[in-house]
């Protein structure tokens, strides 16, 4: 069984499968809990292909959050050659590891669900 994902996350796509561990910008989560990912942009399962215009609606994308932590320090180096103009910074950019559990396509959880009209007796 086939079973993958297009997903976008921080201005970026990643193709995720259950089990999948992926490395996106910081998200608003902390570790140990799961976030559900719904910008969703196309799903394969078995052969059949879904695609979304441009994201495909009621689809999620159910993640863990591991960690969250800093990628390696890039070096940003101005340099104006006979000038003596030389700027020297750096950046470290912050990920958030997530552990993709289940991709969900169409279906509601009993938390998603919208709540039951009420009846009385009579059955209205």
């Amino acid at each position: 069984m086939a079973l993958y994902a297009i997903i976008r996350a921080g201005g970026k796509q990643y193709k995720v499968s259950p089990g999948d561990t992926i490395d996106v910008e910081r998200l608003d989560a902390q570790p140990g809990s799961e976030i559900d990912l719904t910008d969703v942009l196309l799903v394969e399962r078995d052969g059949q292909v879904l695609i979304g215009q441009p994201s495909l609606d009621g689809a999620r994308v159910r993640a863990e959050v591991r960690e969250v932590f800093r990628g390696p320090k890039i070096i940003v180096f101005k340099y104006k050659p006979k000038k003596r103009y030389r700027r020297k910074s750096g950046h470290r950019q912050w990920y958030t590891r997530l552990l993709i559990k289940d991709i969900l396509v169409g279906e509601v959880s009993p938390s998603d669900a919208p709540p039951q009209a009420e009846t009385d007796a009579t059955g209205r």
